[in-house]
C-alpha cells in the first residue's frame, strides 16, 4: 500500500505590517459591536412579538 504525503502550506502572520495588524484589530471590533447591536435588536423584536401575543 502506498501512502501519498500531502505537501504543508506554511503561513507567516509576523511579515504583516504594523497598520495591517491595527486595521484587523478595528475589523474585529466593528464586528463585535455588530453583533452586540444585531442581538439587542433581535431580543427588541422577540419582546414585542411576546407583548402583542399577550394582548390577544
Amino acid at each position: 500500500m502506498a501512502q501519498h504525503a500531502r505537501p504543508l502550506a506554511v503561513c507567516s502572520v509576523s511579515a504583516t505590517p504594523a497598520d495591517s495588524t491595527s486595521s484587523l484589530h478595528q475589523e474585529l471590533t466593528m464586528a463585535d459591536l455588530a453583533f452586540v447591536v444585531t442581538t439587542i435588536a433581535v431580543f427588541a423584536l422577540v419582546a414585542l412579538v411576546a407583548r402583542g401575543v399577550t394582548k390577544l
